[in-house]
């Protein structure tokens, strides 16, 4: 997986992992939007470039077995890479894609990753990842959850 820096278009790997109880000391609102130690029960993953402790993305993600579903129930990137000026491009779609590589690891073809935005960003989900509307909450299948891995995951 990789980030792309708006600047220059170059290419750098990232890696997810789970948030480290220490990590939760850097989250704060102002820079991240959420309060992250609510989400302390869930899965909580940060995106880092390869080699470095700076946390880019955070996405906190609830196993639903019954439905064969990861829901994402938060999603950020840091203040600096929101919107126009931002410093890098993808964080967003790697966090996403991780989790749809959890859901098919989980649940194979039956698979489904949703998440319930805030109305304005909906549409950016519809258009850019290719999510369906199902009722409250927007969601992706097998086969668009491949075609969203392949899309963003490359190793």
């Amino acid at each position: 997986m990789v980030i792309i820096e708006t600047a220059t278009g170059n290419s750098h790997p990232v890696e997810i992992k789970l948030v480290d109880d220490s990590d939760y000391q850097k989250l704060t609102k102002a820079r991240y939007f959420f309060d992250w130690k609510a989400e302390k029960q869930f899965e909580v993953y940060k995106l880092c470039i390869f080699g470095s402790n700076e946390i880019l993305g955070l996405i906190s993600l609830e196993r639903i077995p019954d439905e064969w579903r990861i829901h994402i129930r938060l999603l950020t990137v840091s203040v600096e890479n929101q919107g126009k000026h931002k410093l890098f491009d993808n964080i967003a779609g790697n966090l996403i894609a991780h989790a749809a590589k959890i859901a098919v690891a989980a649940y194979a073809e039956l698979a489904c990753v949703s998440l319930r935005p805030k109305t304005e960003i909906a549409k950016h989900y519809i258009e850019t990842y290719n999510m369906q509307v199902t009722g409250l909450t927007l969601s992706i299948e097998v086969p668009e959850i491949l075609n969203l891995t392949n899309r963003f995951d490359h190793d």
